[in-house]
């Protein structure tokens, strides 16, 4: 698989998983939704409830930016089976036009977006490999 079918079928797909690592060098793998723009892939945290306070995957990437996600497409017929992989350069932002930015590209892929608040912060993480199998 090519970097651009990589980047339309990761684009198409409806959820991936963040790995970050934690301060012990634990990975800290999340399901999460996103938007990619370009080679930025967009993640954020909405209103619905979490366990805790604040999520340990920002911790983690303020303290280490390198973080992958995987999207993969599952199939009884193994001939169909795929995954893609981005690697890239994490960081929490919290500027309002970038928070904003982040949640119209979200509601433009996730209707239910429109039911849910999100102020922010949101992952910006720069794609620097796309890897795809087959």
């Amino acid at each position: 698989m090519d970097e651009d079918e990589a980047r339309q079928r990761f684009a198409a797909a409806r959820v991936a998983v963040l790995t970050t690592v934690d301060s012990d060098r634990e990975p800290h793998p999340v399901p999460v939704v996103f938007a990619l723009d370009g080679d930025t892939v967009w993640t954020a945290t909405d209103a619905k409830p979490k366990r805790g306070g604040a999520l340990r995957r920002y911790a983690n990437v303020r303290a280490n930016p390198a973080v992958s996600l995987l999207v993969q497409h599952w199939d009884e017929d193994w001939s169909a089976l795929w995954w893609v992989r981005a690697d890239g350069a994490a960081a929490v932002r919290e500027e309002p036009a970038l928070v904003a930015h982040a949640v119209e590209l979200l509601r433009a892929k996730y209707p239910q977006y429109g039911e849910v608040d999100v102020h922010g912060p949101v992952l910006e993480i720069a794609v620097r490999r796309w890897r795809g199998w087959p």
